[in-house]
């Protein structure tokens, strides 16, 4: 029988979770939830709960819930690299909820349970990338590989898997059981707890041939294939059954064999493996790299002249693309992958005036395939932040939506996935990190926003540094406490867009004579962008101080209680400090002059949060000023005669935070919803 045309879809990505008390079974309807045990299935894309039991009766399609819209489609990304995406991505593929050891050994299991590392094919276990499974001592052989294949998310059925010995050739077959607990002679050595998951080997079995590049919803031909079918013969059973012109592919490569060898080298590769015809056009390959930490605001010959010196490009297969001159990076466009891979590991090991070349590979979404409704989403996670967290969310976000959206903000800056997305008509951004790294990304971005088709995405975050002041006027919370990661997504999609001012700043310093006569400039002119405050005085000290210590030792500064502490411990050595600073300054505001008290330092608010949430305008008792706003074009200018000062500002402040929570619980007032700040 001729295969007929069907359409694709995504299937769900199913994991094992413990059901909270009002989850309910979309099978049976009904809640057995537990917090002892993995009670359920829960899908990471739709969030659909299910029993163990009933899962396997649901529809395999997902209609991937609140994560559609923002979700950038595999169909609609295009890396001509190789592996190079594996570089690129150099996540760690152990799974972060694991159970590990300091050593990176398993910690020591319960009496009844014993871990595995499993590998997924030659080339992870080349770089050394597994994941950890907990089975019991004496555990059936369907029962490890079925556990093997849901720490790979492989929805196939486990009948056609099999567990490798790493070191031996030993196999588990369907009736063998592991027993550890019957002596030492029937013991497995310690390569025993290292696997290898492969697939058996089949004589036959069906692809997917698709008639265009796979998109959502795009029709395939089932084909079924032997060891004999070539993909001409398979090319010529699809267009035959399209009623299309016959055509000639070669060379005659066996498809069976080309199957096994992906499946040899990784079976996850495998699941995402789709086969399509197109029009053979002769396309030319195109590898897309940005090579940052050059030397900024040079013209384009002289980063040529630079790239060609440290790099040695071969000028017929490599040309410049894109030039960020502000932030001393380019975009080569190369026709070679052997020449697109050595200038990508070369640029990694490479310096230019002390600074070492960081080089990314850039994919191209193929914007005109986004879906109307679709806004993907763009995110910057920072795993400095927020001690191990950072880390966590930016391997969870990189399982829930598509890897090629969720960029390490550690690893060469925000610039790498805006350059991704300087076609994509319509996006939003989440940045991940504390204010520092919200201000890194608005920074870069409107350094580069004339090169983007959509010049002011909104912008979301998620906190994970000390103070966080940003986050609270916009209504993301104080600090990030452990939130499910599909919640923080649904959070987003509800998010409503509010303006915020952004303010340019010129830093001009010039000796000033006896006179009133201008000097030379003591340092360079600097502008700087502003977002939350800037300081003058006692207060940029202390900052300064506390950044100076976090440069010195940064591993210690991974937790906030630690790091207001660095700061109470900064403020204390500062407690007698005076420097008479009204003497030294000038303020003017609107052209008039303003005379200032005896201070010691000044601080310029764009919005009302300062040093962990202080609200140090405190307009709200003063009938004279109107309440601020983050978006009425105006900054406010507060004086601190020193570091009591500023103690008892934050202290006034934190009572009536909790005077005003208390108000809450009273029930007199709502807690807001999240807000997108825009900029």
């Amino acid at each position: 029988m001729a295969p007929s045309l069907v359409r694709d879809t995504f299937h769900h990505h199913w994991r094992e979770d413990n059901l909270a008390s009002a989850a309910r079974c979309e099978v049976c309807r009904r809640s057995r939830g537990s917090s002892d045990v993995l009670a359920g299935m829960r899908c990471e894309w739709c969030g659909i709960t299910s029993h163990v039991a009933c899962y396997l009766s649901m529809p395999p399609e997902c209609t991937m819930g609140r994560l559609r819209c923002m979700l950038l489609h595999p169909a609609c990304v295009r890396l001509d690299s190789r592996n190079f995406s594996k570089m690129h991505y150099d996540s760690d593929d152990v799974d972060p909820s694991a159970a590990v050891s300091k050593d990176g050994q398993p910690a020591a299991p319960d009496s009844g349970k014993q871990f595995l590392k499993v590998f997924d094919g030659d080339d992870a276990a080349k770089r050394g990338h597994f994941r950890l499974i907990s089975i019991l001592r004496a555990t059936r052989n369907e029962e490890v590989v079925e556990a093997a294949l849901r720490a790979f998310y492989l929805p196939d059925d486990l009948q056609d898997y099999e567990l490798h010995e790493i070191g031996g050739l030993q196999r588990l077959h369907s009736d063998d059981i592991l027993n550890r607990n019957s002596g030492p002679d029937n013991r497995l050595k310690d390569a025993g707890d290292v696997w290898l998951l492969r697939a058996k080997p089949r004589d036959a079995e069906v692809i997917k041939v698709y008639v265009s590049w796979p998109r959502l919803g795009a029709a395939f031909v089932p084909v079924s294939v032997s060891k004999n079918s070539t993909a001409a013969s398979v090319l010529t059973e699809v267009l035959s059954h399209l009623d299309r012109q016959r055509q000639t592919l070669t060379p005659q490569e066996k498809i069976l064999d080309k199957l096994q060898e992906i499946r040899k080298v990784s079976l996850r590769q495998m699941n995402q493996t789709r086969f399509y015809i197109v029009e053979n056009r002769n396309r030319s390959v195109q590898v897309s790299l940005l090579i940052g930490g050059l030397p900024p605001l040079l013209n384009k010959d002289e980063y040529s002249q630079l790239v060609q010196e440290h790099l040695t490009i071969k000028s017929h297969l490599v040309a410049i693309s894109h030039i960020y001159a502000s932030q001393g990076a380019v975009a080569l466009q190369i026709s070679c992958f052997s020449e697109a891979e050595r200038i990508y590991m070369l640029a990694k090991d490479t310096s230019v005036n002390s600074k070492p070349l960081s080089s990314h590979v850039i994919p191209e979404i193929m914007h005109n395939k986004l879906g109307e409704d679709v806004c993907p989403l763009l995110v910057f996670v920072n795993p400095k932040s927020g001690g191990l967290k950072g880390r966590e969310l930016l391997c969870n976000f990189r399982k829930l939506l598509n890897p090629h959206q969720v960029f390490d903000i550690s690893s060469g800056g925000p610039l790498a996935g805006l350059h991704t997305f300087r076609e994509v008509p319509r996006f939003r951004v989440l940045v991940c990190g504390g204010d520092g790294t919200v201000g890194w990304v608005l920074g870069v971005l409107e350094a580069v926003r004339h090169k983007l088709v959509c010049r002011e995405p909104p912008i979301g975050i998620v906190p994970l540094g000390t103070g966080n002041d940003l986050a609270r006027i916009l209504r993301w919370g104080s600090g990030y406490s452990s939130e499910d990661p599909h919640h923080i997504l649904a959070c987003v999609d509800e998010a409503e867009e509010v303006l915020m001012d952004r303010w340019t700043i010129l830093l001009d310093a010039q000796d000033i004579s006896e006179d009133g006569k201008d000097n030379d400039f003591l340092e360079p002119p600097k502008i700087v962008q502003m977002n939350n405050y800037f300081g003058l005085g006692i207060d940029a000290e202390l900052s300064l101080d506390f950044h100076l210590a976090r440069e010195d030792e940064p591993d210690k500064f991974t937790s906030r209680f630690h790091n207001k502490g660095v700061y109470v411990k900064v403020g204390l050595q500062k407690i007698s400090y005076t420097r008479s600073l009204h003497k030294e300054l000038q303020l003017q505001v609107d052209s008039q002059n303003v005379p200032l008290p005896n201070i010691e330092g000044l601080i310029f608010l764009n919005i009302p949060s300062w040093g962990s949430g202080a609200d140090l305008w405190g307009s709200e008792v003063d009938s004279r000023y109107g309440k601020p706003s983050i978006d009425d074009g105006l900054l406010e200018v507060v004086g601190v005669t020193g570091v009591v000062h500023m103690v008892r500002m934050l202290r006034k402040s934190k009572q009536k935070q909790k005077k005003s929570s208390s108000g809450v619980k009273d029930g007199r007032s709502e807690s807001p919803s999240s807000r997108v700040g825009g900029h």
